[in-house]
């Protein structure tokens, strides 16, 4: 399982809270259903860096620095590689559900997959060209076919283009985050739920001693991979505070 690249939708229970105060910016990361797909370069974003790239060039075209940056899962990642490259631009990272370093399980490693599962369900995306169906949305979610957290999810995952949703899970599935964490140096809050199908809490434990600067975890009362979308009566509060309030010490 992985996410579909995401657009600003995703943040629709967020955003409300935070215009009055900080100057928001919102982007489509590249693939996602309301970006045109004959801008998707395949060997650009093969790899983490060219989304960071991306994100790198947003934030210089708007002459953004030390800016607060909320995301989750993908776009999580890419925040992490491109704090590597640009520190400056970074004044913390709010990590929702960061399905990183590596979700695949090897060694005393527990990533939350095993090589066989990920290989079933890349040759059936490549056989069939159906990125997810709708129960598994509502498994990656966490919450019944008929919520609007899954309705909303799924129309995601539905409106990105096979070929671009192969792309992305390739990525994922060939990602080893592991040995750049602890050239992470800008803050990071890791905030997950308690039961996630695609981030067990282990995950964010890993991050959290790895990474090169300080960190802290949060894990939420909510289950699935998108508390934002299932639960935003417990996940917004804490993602306000975390914004809010700087790691102590």
């Amino acid at each position: 399982m992985a996410p579909a690249p995401n657009n600003p939708s995703i943040w629709k229970h967020l955003v409300p809270h935070l215009v009055d105060h900080y100057k928001v910016f919102l982007y489509d990361t590249m693939g996602a259903g309301s970006t045109n797909p004959d801008y998707f370069d395949f060997y650009h974003y093969s790899s983490i860096e060219g989304y960071a790239y991306d994100l790198i060039a947003i934030l210089e075209e708007f002459n953004v620095q030390k800016c607060i940056y909320v995301g989750h899962s993908l776009t999580a990642m890419v925040a992490t590689a491109a704090s590597i490259f640009r520190p400056d631009l970074f004044h913390k990272l709010i990590m929702l559900a960061a399905s990183i370093p590596e979700i695949l399980n090897s060694g005393d490693y527990f990533g939350g997959f095993e090589q066989k599962y990920l290989d079933q369900i890349r040759a059936g995306m490549e056989k069939n060209k159906i990125c997810h169906d709708l129960g598994k949305a509502a498994l990656v979610v966490g919450c019944d076919m008929d919520s609007e957290a899954v309705q909303e999810y799924s129309r995601t995952l539905f409106n990105v283009l096979p070929d671009i949703a192969l792309s992305v899970v390739r990525l994922l599935h060939a990602l080893d985050m592991r040995p750049f964490l602890p050239q992470v140096t800008v803050p990071c809050h890791i905030i997950q739920s308690s039961k996630d199908v695609c981030v067990p809490q282990s995950v964010g434990e890993y991050i959290h001693k790895n990474l090169g600067g300080k960190s802290i975890v949060e894990v939420m009362p909510t289950e699935g991979h998108l508390p934002h979308l299932s639960a935003p009566e417990v996940t917004i509060p804490v993602l306000l505070r975390h914004i809010h309030h700087d790691i102590a010490g």
